[in-house]
């Protein structure tokens, strides 16, 4: 069901943990959802991801794409970042099952999320999940 590549990012993530002082912090989903994603980043003066970590609160794909979402953004300038996409995080992962791709998603999104917090920007809404914790629908 799951590629090696997914079980290795789920028994040992990468960059698990919070970043004290962290200058870009985004969080997705919520617990009714059943995935909470949060990433914490250190950028510096010129805009490269010096660090990033995540804490998730899921299943083993939410945790696996957290971790390589992580891995593919590290050492990247801001704008680098922002363009991850979910299937490239898929890919890399060697595929998800169709009812994970939501994870995939979610990590997508969380390092946008964290971008636009870095840049001072409002959260917005994807609309992926009811009762969302970013605009409580």
């Amino acid at each position: 069901m799951y590629s090696e590549k997914v079980m290795d990012h789920f028994a040992n993530p990468r960059n698990v943990g919070e970043i004290e002082n962290a200058n870009a912090v985004g969080q997705v989903g919520n617990a009714k959802c059943g995935d909470i994603m949060k990433i914490y980043m250190d950028i510096d003066e010129n805009e490269v991801i010096k660090d990033v970590k995540f804490k998730t609160f899921g299943c083993g794909a939410a945790i696996a794409t957290s971790s390589m979402a992580t891995e593919m953004v590290k050492g990247k300038t801001v704008e680098e970042a922002l363009q991850l996409t979910n299937k490239a995080v898929m890919e890399a992962l060697d595929g998800l099952p169709p009812e994970k791709v939501h994870c995939s998603v979610l990590a997508e999104e969380a390092i946008k999320a964290a971008v636009d917090n870095y840049r001072g920007v409002e959260k917005k809404c994807s609309g992926s999940c009811p009762n969302c914790a970013t605009c409580g629908k």
